[in-house]
């Protein structure tokens, strides 16, 4: 070191360093001790005084946001300090945009010398050391680059392997307590998981059971991992549809590693870019799952189902099923009065609805109950054809052993009973608009009318199961009665058609057209013409 100062008594130094995980492999010679130990040797030998030190341990030079850096910027600020002496360039900072912006504008403006001992840079004298700094700079934000390429890619391939490398595990899971990188169930919460999935298989939607559990006051993901808000907000803590859809779709609960679903702007920026599902890493069986291949897969399809369908006050069995042959988009309802003064549900196509007078398409009208009928008529019949009760017998035997083994009777009973409890929260937030007069009086009496039916039929329901729960009947009458009430209600379940139907379409003559997931039961699909349909 050559580096001489004839003044020292003018000088404040600031002694800076810095240390990041890439550092600690180029050995002890980086460590903080000895950084400091080099900086006091030079400040002693030189007779300087020191204001203070400034470590910031643990810092990426790329990030100029280190809360020892951002202290010292404050007490240049406030005139407290006017060098700052480092190991070498590379302490100050990788990036070659920013370190030059302090050493060529920021220091000079705010009258500060900087000396880099092993680069030999002092900015208090004119050298051949300071005219190569920004080729140095340049050389030291490549090795960034370098170094964040290399750890990008052993994050890539731990991924890969299906090992967990994020900060926290998705709801429902936790860090195993002995074993780096997998996630374990976590018993406190999992049975939240589960029992969403339950909610949204027996056809709750997204925003009825966050409205659920918002009422029950169950700790969102966010609140349970004590994960702290930096600007509160009116929802803050509150379940929402978005989180529920988000957790419905995520593979991490069927025991598949899901990672990569966003990614960094570039080794510079924080900001993170979210990927296409295409581009996720995603490995199966690396963990135990919480829902089973089956409930998730249908789940998903009840989830895909309602993306079709804008409709939010008129719930209907084809909900995002229904659709126009002539022009493909969905088929909109309305509420017409008949004759009598009746609310009765119409099926319009959405198309004719915006560009009547351009004569796109045509109105398409019909009443939603014959075509509900019709597709129920239909599903039954292809059920029959083939299902038959000794074919079923034999399966339905074996879900009861299976249902016996699980205690499925106690789950049916709380999954009827977080049915009523969500159709009665529905009652009370339509009483409420109603009262602040957002809902119309006769959409009230013919809405509230429909669900407090519902209501009454889901209680006589879970009335019968707690007197079977007090008296069961034996294995072989429960399956034969199983396989008679499947039969009976085939077509009348959502989550049966949603399974069975890929879409029904509607023609300008009114004849439905279904089309059946599975190629087989599309030969029986015939065009079906209902009988007795009225415009409205």
């Amino acid at each position: 070191m050559y580096l001489e100062i004839s003044n020292p008594m003018d000088y404040h130094a600031a002694l800076y360093i810095r240390l990041s995980k890439e550092d600690e492999s180029e050995g002890p010679s980086q460590s903080v001790q000895n950084q400091e130990s080099l900086l006091r040797e030079f400040v002693q030998k030189h007779r300087l005084s020191v204001y203070d030190t400034y470590v910031d341990d643990g810092w990426s030079g790329t990030n100029f946001d280190r809360p020892d850096f951002q202290r010292m910027i404050s007490d240049i600020e406030a005139k407290k300090v006017n060098m700052v002496i480092t190991k070498d360039l590379s302490r100050l900072g990788r990036d070659y945009i920013m370190t030059g912006h302090y050493m060529e504008r920021y220091f000079p403006e705010h009258r500060v010398r900087y000396i880099s001992l092993l680069d030999g840079i002092d900015t208090g004298v004119d050298s051949t050391a300071n005219d190569i700094t920004p080729f140095r700079a340049i050389m030291n934000d490549m090795y960034a680059k370098d170094i964040s390429k290399k750890i990008k890619s052993v994050k890539r391939d731990k991924q890969r392997k299906g090992q967990f490398i994020g900060g926290k595990p998705v709801y429902g899971y936790k860090i195993h307590p002995t074993e780096k990188n997998k996630i374990v169930i976590d018993e406190e919460v999992a049975p939240v998981v589960q029992r969403i999935f339950s909610l949204a298989l027996s056809g709750m939607s997204c925003r009825t059971i966050a409205v659920l559990l918002n009422q029950e006051r169950v700790p969102t993901p966010a609140t349970y991992a004590g994960i702290p808000v930096a600007r509160a907000g009116p929802y803050t803590g509150l379940w929402s549809s978005e989180r529920i859809s988000d957790m419905l779709q995520n593979e991490t609960y069927i025991g598949n590693m899901v990672q990569g679903r966003s990614v960094k702007i570039s080794y510079k920026s924080k900001k993170c870019l979210k990927q296409n599902p295409s581009d996720w890493v995603v490995v199966e069986g690396t963990h135990a799952p919480l829902v089973d291949v089956e409930t998730f897969r249908k789940v998903g399809m009840l989830l895909k189902s309602r993306r079709r369908t804008r409709s939010r006050t008129y719930d209907f069995l084809l909900k995002g099923l229904i659709f126009c042959h002539e022009c493909g988009y969905p088929l909109a309802v309305i509420n017409r009065k008949n004759a009598r003064g009746e609310d009765v549900l119409y099926f319009v196509c959405r198309t004719y609805q915006r560009f009547t007078k351009a004569g796109v398409c045509t109105c398409h009208s019909i009443k939603e109950k014959t075509v509900t009928d019709a597709v129920i008529a239909k599903v039954r019949e292809v059920c029959r054809a083939y299902l038959t009760p000794n074919k079923l017998l034999p399966v339905a035997r074996e879900a009861v052993e299976n249902a016996r083994k699980q205690n499925s009777l106690e789950m049916e009973i709380q999954m009827l009973q977080s049915k009523i409890d969500s159709l009665t929260a529905n009652l009370d937030r339509m009483y409420t608009d109603r009262l602040n007069g957002l809902l119309p009086e006769a959409d009230f009496q013919r809405i509230f009318g429909r669900i407090k039916l519902e209501r009454e039929q889901l209680e006589e329901k879970r009335q019968a199961l707690e007197f079977q729960k007090k008296s069961p009947v034996r294995s072989e009458d429960r399956a034969r009665e199983l396989v008679q009430r499947f039969i009976e209600t085939a077509g009348e379940s959502r989550e049966l058609l949603v399974s069975l139907i890929e879409r029904v379409e509607l023609t300008e003559d009114k004849e439905v057209i279904i089309k059946f997931r599975f190629a087989q039961l599309d030969e029986m699909a015939e065009i079906y013409v209902p009988q007795g349909f009225a415009p409205f």
